[in-house]
């Protein structure tokens, strides 16, 4: 099971700093190794390309657990770990398998590559540090409980312009709004139909079957839109020796994300209402799996899942906390807490993704600072 963070005492900050210092040393130590390792690297292109994959792998896995594994990991604790695993990573192996079949080596479902064979992301001659850090970065934000865009944190840097990183972000939060009015719809509307039947904690066996089915074609939607955020580092076209390394790389990543349950971004999934409830957890995801498909196929343009899976949580929440009857405004408050923190993180995430890019790339760095001499 994930550790739960400590309630740190605010009136001497100096302390929360030696007691986080000392209970993450062996994280820390990890990330000062990986980026001493990510700096030597960029001199070799080969060597810095598996290395940024190999941190992507984990760093984005690691963090999209919350988006499109944390409500199935959540309600199926009673599960055997790595049942889960094999179920979830069949799926990815058969997901990933089909578009490199279909689209000539590309294993993003033509995120990356648009159909006439231009891209906004094109595979770099040399990488450079801000690169390859960038998941180590994603890597730090999860750590600390921060569900960040993964899409805005690793594709920006490598975005060949402002515009791959603008089209990306009006999706996305063109996404969240859409899932936040359709989320809250749903829930407020039928908060009491649905509060009767799911009154009693069991639940029919058909439940179990349903929310796998759901579950499944979720994570293949996610594998569709996100796998771009890994394989942004791997040429466009993969070689079959490539695709192994790619495919089996996420499929034994996702092994030790099961093994941990999680891990401590589950509790951004683990602290909402009743979402360990096998029902309440299929029907989140069967609206996210909509909406998923909805952006999927309106759009090859890459696209933050995350700030659509925030988008159906936060409706959620906050139509959850108005359709109840209990007296004061305290479980409004602590929902719209919740909100506010998920969407402030989410901005850091884009905040920090945007400064890394301009930091990697002079063009952006340059477009950037044309448009904001024009503002002033």
């Amino acid at each position: 099971m994930a550790k739960k963070f400590k309630r740190y005492d605010r009136s001497r900050p100096y302390l929360n700093i030696l007691d986080f210092l000392s209970e993450e040393k062996t994280f820390l130590g990890i990330v000062v190794v990986g980026i001493i390792i990510a700096a030597t690297s960029t001199t070799n292109a080969n060597l810095a390309m598996w290395i940024g994959f190999f941190f992507a792998a984990y760093a984005a896995v690691a963090n999209d657990s919350i988006q499109s594994l944390g409500t199935f990991i959540e309600s199926n604790k009673t599960k055997k770990w790595w049942v889960l695993w094999l179920f979830i990573g069949g799926i990815f192996l058969a997901t990933v398998s089909f578009s490199w079949f279909y689209f000539d080596g590309d294993v993003t479902y033509q995120r990356l590559t648009n159909p006439d064979g231009s891209t906004d992301y094109p595979h770099p001659e040399k990488f450079t540090f801000f690169q390859v850090i960038a998941p180590l970065v994603l890597l730090i934000l999860t750590r600390l409980r921060m569900p960040v865009s993964t899409t805005f944190l690793l594709l920006s840097v490598f975005s060949a312009d402002t515009s791959g990183i603008t089209s990306v972000v009006l999706k996305s939060w063109s996404g969240y709004i859409l899932a936040f009015v359709i989320s809250f719809l749903v829930w407020y509307l039928s908060y009491k139909t649905i509060r009767k039947y799911f009154k009693s904690r069991k639940h029919s066996q058909y439940w179990v079957m349903v929310q796998w089915v759901v579950s499944g074609c979720l994570w293949a939607t996610w594998v569709m839109q996100d796998g771009a955020n890994i394989a942004v580092f791997l040429p466009r076209e993969q070689t079959p020796f490539q695709f192994s390394i790619f495919a089996l790389t996420i499929f034994f990543g996702l092994g030790l994300l099961f093994y941990l349950r999680g891990d401590k971004i589950q509790g951004v999934v683990s602290e909402k209402t009743r979402v360990s409830d096998i029902r309440a957890a299929t029907l989140i995801d069967l609206s996210y799996v909509i909406l998923l498909i909805y952006k999927l196929f309106i759009s090859t343009v890459p696209m933050s899942t995350t700030w659509v899976f925030l988008g159906i949580i936060g409706g959620r929440e906050i139509a959850i906390s108005l359709s109840r009857k209990k007296k004061g405004n305290k479980h409004k408050k602590k929902a719209l807490g919740m909100i506010g923190r998920d969407f402030a993180y989410a901005m850091i995430g884009l905040l920090v993704s945007i400064a890394l890019a301009a930091a990697g790339n002079p063009a952006i760095r340059k477009e950037i600072y044309n448009s904001v001499s024009n503002i002033f």
